[in-house]
């Protein structure tokens, strides 16, 4: 009775001296690191009642400091086991407090692996189980060597000795059971929110994060899964930006082909991203006259899009004072080089001027693919060809017009980028010039939109199931 009051006394009085620590620690201390701290104080607190006990006992009662050893190791099982308990204990509130968290939490700085936490938390029950059963043979060998001999007195020794042994067993185990149970909760608990969020995820819900509140593999997954949260929130964020771009420039193209009496016209451009550097468009010129621009930006995709976006702006600024092909494209590459020689992008074009009343072409090619030009009644091929360098390189480079007068009935004339002849199938073989002449020749009868219609499609047959890796465009001018 005397001893328990003291060991009663001397744990109140350190677990109120605990309780300032305790609400200090809560306060200072990061969420994650809480449950190790815990499990520091209240071991320590423990062990701090432990020396109150061996210190009364030395004062009063004159005991030997190191005759109290069962005692300290007694408080550390305690402490380790109610330390324990404590942290998980600690550990779920995290959980809990950082499910209401909004905003994003790091990783982990330390990882402390699951694995790592068994193997410390069975060794030090073994050690100390191993303790306690020492501790208690020891005593009992003193205690039966002392008793009688005779067979009542060895069946009493007996009974006692197991009974002894089976509560102590049954305490640990209750300990070990209540350690096991609580760990299980902290783990329900982590799986939920996991599962919870990648279940959010899969219906396409970004909008809730997985809290990080451990720093053993479950807060690290739960890191790496809100990193892959953002990630996904970046790419649907660049996707719906592309769509837009997209549109936008879709709508830079040309929403219909023109009607030229004496021309059948029809155009198209195919992206390989959602954006692309390829582009073509048509200009009224005077005396009915018409303006047919075809372009390659370097490169494709976002970048590409917004060279070719201000290329376009300065061709439809300088139509405006038209005065020919050549002068046309010697102002807008003084602009394009001015804004684009130090980016290392620049674009090739292809300009030709018809006029369907006298029957001339007129064009400029600034390092552009020439244009085909399929004589229907001679059922020969020729270019429309000249020298002239791309866009966006020398600023003072004055161009030089190419002109022809006169054509047959049916001729064709077409224009296109160099992804037509240089797509690949998945042989890795171009498709070439020699299959667009023989369309051309094959469909010579039908209508510029058929005859269009038949080269795309002869493209997506011969690409098969290989991607697409350069932007197409092409426009088919039919001559009457």
């Amino acid at each position: 009775m005397t001893l328990g009051v003291i060991v009663l006394i001397s744990f109140l009085i350190a677990l109120g001296l605990g309780v300032p620590l305790r609400s200090g620690m809560e306060r200072r201390t990061l969420s994650i690191s809480r449950p190790r701290r815990t499990f520091m104080l209240e071991l320590g607190v423990c062990l701090f009642a432990g020396l109150l006990i061996n210190a009364y006992n030395f004062v009063v009662y004159d005991l030997p400091f190191w005759s109290s050893i069962s005692m300290m190791i007694g408080c550390s099982v305690a402490g380790f086991f109610i330390g324990l308990d404590s942290a998980l204990a600690q550990e779920r509130r995290v959980i809990q407090e950082s499910m209401s968290v909004t905003r994003d939490q790091p990783l982990p700085n330390r990882l402390f692996s699951m694995t790592r936490k068994f193997s410390f938390v069975a060794l030090i029950t073994t050690v100390f189980v191993t303790l306690v059963l020492a501790m208690v043979f020891a005593r009992d060998i003193v205690w039966l060597s002392k008793i009688g001999q005779d067979e009542a007195s060895i069946i009493e020794a007996q009974l006692s000795v197991t009974l002894e042994i089976f509560f102590i067993m049954a305490v640990l185990m209750v300990l070990v059971v209540n350690l096991i149970i609580s760990y299980s909760r902290n783990l329900k608990l982590l799986f939920k929110n996991e599962t919870r969020v990648l279940e959010q995820v899969s219906r396409g819900d970004l909008s809730g994060k997985v809290p990080v509140a451990t720093n053993d593999e479950f807060g690290l997954i739960a890191g790496h899964t809100n990193n892959m949260i953002d990630g996904l929130r970046h790419r649907i964020q660049l996707i719906s930006a592309l769509k837009l771009a997209e549109e936008l420039q879709q709508n830079l193209l040309p929403q219909q082909d023109p009607r030229v009496p004496g021309l059948d016209i029809a155009g198209k451009s195919i992206y390989c991203d959602e954006t692309g550097g390829d582009y073509y468009d048509y200009f009224r010129l005077p005396d009915n006259r018409l303006g047919i621009v075809v372009a390659d930006a370097s490169g494709h995709g976002v970048g590409a899009a917004m060279h070719m976006t201000t290329v376009r702006a300065f061709i439809h600024y300088g139509i405006r004072n038209y005065e020919g092909p050549a002068r046309l494209l010697s102002r807008v590459n003084k602009y394009v080089t001015r804004d684009s020689s130090q980016t290392g992008r620049f674009m090739s074009m292809f300009f030709l001027e018809i006029d369907p009343h006298s029957k001339s072409l007129r064009w400029v090619r600034a390092g552009h693919e020439p244009a085909l030009h399929f004589d229907r009644s001679q059922k020969s091929f020729g270019e429309l060809d000249g020298k002239g360098m791309v866009l966006g390189v020398n600023e003072d480079l004055q161009y030089e017009e190419f002109s022809q007068t006169g054509w047959h009935a049916n001729d064709i004339i077409l224009i296109g980028t160099d992804g037509i002849h240089e797509t690949r199938n998945e042989d890795g073989a171009m498709f070439g010039q020699q299959r667009l002449k023989d369309i051309l020749r094959q469909k010579a009868d039908a209508p510029a939109a058929s005859i269009l219609n038949s080269v795309i499609g002869s493209l997506k047959d011969f690409r098969g199931n290989a991607s697409q890796e350069d932007d197409i465009t092409l426009v088919v001018v039919k001559l009457q």
